[in-house]
């Protein structure tokens, strides 16, 4: 045997397992003060944004999430789907993020197929999750987001399971222990195609994996603390194509969008001096039309 095989096992000196998790970990010890999360009038620094998602994590851990549990939730680009992408996986729980736009039949499909225990719904899906939680006995975490519009605050009835996300955040403990994985190959999120053929098919992504495209995301875009990126690629198309995580690591700054409109682009871009953003070419073809 090698002498290089021998008496250099790994051990918390020299091995962490790849986790996204310890981007926010460390954007809040160097950044804490800096503006993290800008959603309308709401500003969230980065030790308040580690602090909400400890909250979180301390309140599904207090109704039984573990590892190996799913989370769904069905959000449009918002802070409350920016702190699940971080509290959800250090409870070494899976991320399930939702298509908004799928009906009630793929989505509970999708809560059945995931397993998952508590799903996240934004306000304006009420009616369609009401749908698809029916017979599911799932906790349902109901978010009300100041920037919805009339239109989207859907006030209709509620499953009797259901709880509100800032209430449920108020009972958390701010200081709850970060988890990182045991192993970087655990699931960190799962995430479903659209199920145009057929019933929507899942695809795991690992800690490991996530991380290092989070890595790959930065260092490409060029990122950095001085980075402020428009959420206008939804959140849960694979995870942001990892910009959840990307944007945390680099120390930049989230400015989130419910909904993709030129005009809001356009003044969110003069608003708070917009670096980066991304989107499909249908994205880019409203903004030249505009």
């Amino acid at each position: 045997m090698s002498i290089f095989e021998q008496h250099l096992d790994r051990n918390p000196a020299n091995h962490v397992p790849l986790s996204p998790v310890s981007f926010l970990l460390r954007a809040a010890r160097i950044y804490g003060s800096r503006v993290a999360v800008i959603d309308g009038a709401r500003r969230i620094t980065y030790a308040q944004f580690l602090e909400r998602a400890r909250r979180l994590a301390s309140s599904l851990a207090a109704t039984g999430v573990g590892v190996g549990d799913t989370v769904a939730i069905m959000a449009p680009n918002t802070p409350e789907m920016l702190e699940a992408h971080y509290a959800v996986p250090m409870l070494g729980a899976v991320l399930c993020a939702i298509n908004i736009r799928l009906d009630a039949a793929a989505i509970e499909f999708i809560l059945r197929h995931s397993e998952a225990k508590v799903v996240l719904t934004d306000r304006a899906f009420a009616s369609v999750m009401a749908q698809a939680v029916d017979g599911l006995g799932l906790l349902v975490v109901d978010i009300d987001d100041p920037q919805a519009t009339g239109g989207e605050r859907m006030d209709g009835p509620r499953p009797a399971t259901s709880v509100d996300y800032e209430a449920l955040l108020a009972a958390g403990d701010p200081t709850h222990p970060v988890r990182l994985p045991d192993d970087e190959w655990q699931a960190i999120a799962l995430n479903y195609t659209s199920g145009t053929t057929g019933n929507p098919k899942g695809v795991v992504v690992h800690h490991r994996g996530a991380y290092l495209n989070a890595c790959a995301n930065a260092l490409t875009f060029g990122l950095s603390p001085r980075s402020v990126y428009l959420w206008t690629l939804p959140m849960f198309h694979c995870n942001g194509w990892t910009y959840t995580w990307a944007v945390t690591l680099a120390g930049g700054t989230h400015v989130c969008l419910r909904r993709v409109d030129p005009a809001e682009i356009f003044a969110a871009i003069a608003t708070h001096g917009v670096t980066h953003m991304c989107g499909a070419p249908v994205v880019l073809s409203m903004l030249i039309h505009a």
